[in-house]
């Protein structure tokens, strides 16, 4: 990390004052996901999300891979913990950003995995990102301060496209590593409820602060574009339920032995 062992638990205290809502998030994502996937799956998740999140912020400002070049400005180095020139706060939020996107996902197809939930689940990371990016890009107008910039600004309110499809890329891996180590058919979910008003209460609190700093153009099209997913969203699991009725109709009718 960018301090020593003996500043260590103090940066940590300092980083907790200087982002509370990313630890507020994240204590409600450490909550849900125990009750949903389990205390040492939801810990599991949160390693492997982190892990993933932090090799791609690593790789994306020294190769612009996946997200796009961007650079940390490392004006809160000393105040908050760094690993390496990326701020800790960074890749800790894409575990339970992807785990509220996951929930929705599940809730939406009716199902807890297989290639849809992954693709939809990597999408709706995305679109939440459609917001929380362009809002973090004008951090220098709110409590996040100025950490980060693009090397050259994007199309979409200053961010490249290329960060959007990285963040499908990230959101995808995210779920489908945590599918494929914890075969979930294995060990039924819980609700994916709470995930689903997770994600709800991050999209809430970004279109906040775009309204805040008076970016109405943003708040609009952020709202615009999330009352389409819904609309998008709400038939998929009548139409998924449909699908597998009809897949059961194909395999033959289930035969009632009676007992012996």
């Amino acid at each position: 990390m960018g301090s020593d062992a003996a500043t260590w638990p103090s940066l940590l205290a300092a980083t907790i004052a200087l982002r509370p809502y990313v630890f507020i998030f994240l204590a409600a994502f450490l909550v849900l996901a125990g009750r949903d996937l389990g205390w040492r799956r939801g810990a599991g998740w949160l390693a492997w999300g982190f892990a993933v999140a932090l090799t791609a912020e690593y790789a994306s400002t020294r190769l612009g891979i996946p997200f796009g070049l961007y650079h940390y400005t490392g004006a809160t180095a000393g105040r908050e913990v760094f690993i390496s020139n990326v701020p800790f706060f960074d890749p800790l939020s894409f575990p339970f950003l992807a785990y509220a996107s996951f929930c929705l996902a599940r809730g939406a197809l009716g199902k807890p995995d297989g290639w849809a939930v992954i693709a939809l689940a990597g999408t709706l990371m995305m679109l939440l990102d459609v917001v929380i990016d362009p809002v973090a890009v004008r951090g220098d107008r709110w409590f996040l301060g100025r950490v980060f910039y693009y090397a050259e600004p994007g199309v979409f309110f200053g961010v490249p496209v290329s960060n959007f499809v990285g963040w499908v890329l990230v959101g995808c891996a995210i779920v489908a590593g945590y599918l494929w180590a914890v075969r979930p058919r294995s060990r039924p979910m819980g609700s994916p409820s709470g995930g689903i008003g997770l994600y709800y209460g991050v999209l809430g609190f970004n279109l906040g602060l775009a309204g805040w700093i008076g970016e109405w153009r943003l708040l609009g099209v952020g709202i615009l574009v999330h009352v389409a997913v819904i609309l998008v969203l709400c038939p998929l699991k009548t139409m998924s339920a449909a699908w597998d009725w009809a897949a059961a109709l194909r395999q033959g009718p289930v035969v009632m032995r009676p007992r012996p």
